[in-house]
């Protein structure tokens, strides 16, 4: 049976391992399909029925997976307890929170929190009002670095190799006026170190616009991201900006950043043209 997208490869490349097996079942649940039965896990990690029941029987009894009366399994508050632990997660939130909620108050509008893994944006935290624009977001939510202002100010601040790699790959499109252009998303990116904040211009909805800032760690590194999303049409980019900049500042104080000391520096990124010219304009 081939495994579905969801099943994490073997890392050796050859016959999936008993921990790979295990991650799969694990992997075939997400946002959309957070209660699977057992045989909705046997074909979303690319599992026999067989095997899968014998993982599943494993992973409920250690806690990382729940049945309910209906037979179908959901994951479990074992899994909950294990990643609260995570420094990126709980604990970066619950340092945050105080200065989410300072922003939220100061623009009733969404405020959300997020950490790179990969090649996308991980949000951790998002408060928002009843009346605020509508976003494709929650927390354990991924969208590619590119397309959101978390995104562009963690992206901003990755490695410049990473950046490059990056940039040259695949960029997705939501909207019309998602970043697909590599050149073009150079210049945003070197913007965004520029000032200090990041600006997402419609990239996942048309109707809204997310000003972002990078939050700093200990050691000056930047470890996430915080931002407002406002509707399109009332956004005050100017009076945005200072605040979540605010915010970021005071998160990343309490993560022990202090901007007088040393910080670890990223070298900033020529811009040039696809032919190498440097691009002026």
């Amino acid at each position: 049976m081939t495994a579905l997208p969801h099943s994490p490869p073997s890392p050796h490349g050859g016959t999936p391992t008993a921990s790979d097996r295990l991650l799969s079942v694990l992997a075939a649940f997400d946002h959309a399909h957070p209660a699977l039965s057992l045989t909705d896990i046997s074909r979303r990690a690319g599992l026999s029925l067989t095997t899968a029941h014998r993982l599943v029987g494993a992973l409920t009894r250690w806690g990382a997976l729940e049945r309910d009366g209906s037979g179908v399994y959901h994951v479990g508050l074992r899994l909950w307890e294990v990643a609260a632990l995570a420094p990126r997660g709980l604990a970066l939130r619950q340092v945050a929170l105080p200065y989410l909620e300072d922003l939220y108050e100061a623009t009733h509008e969404n405020v959300q929190l997020a950490v790179r893994d990969g090649g996308e944006v991980v949000y951790t935290e998002w408060l928002a009002a009843r009346s605020s624009v509508g976003v494709h977001i929650r927390v354990g939510a991924r969208w590619p670095l590119h397309a959101t202002g978390v995104g562009l100010a963690l992206l901003a601040h990755g490695e410049p190799g990473f950046q490059e790699a990056y940039r040259t790959g695949p960029l997705a499109s939501f909207t019309p006026y998602t970043i697909t252009d590599p050149v073009r998303l150079r210049r945003v990116l070197a913007e965004v170190r520029r000032t200090g904040a990041a600006v997402s211009d419609r990239q996942i909805t048309d109707d809204a616009l997310s000003v972002a800032a990078p939050v700093h760690g200990r050691d000056g590194a930047v470890t996430a991201a915080v931002s407002v999303v406002v509707p399109y049409a009332d956004a005050q980019v100017p009076t945005l900006v200072p605040a979540v900049r605010l915010a970021a500042r005071g998160i990343s104080r309490a993560l022990g950043w202090r901007p007088e000391g040393p910080a670890r520096r990223l070298p900033d990124i020529p811009l040039t043209g696809e032919d190498g010219v440097p691009d002026t304009s």
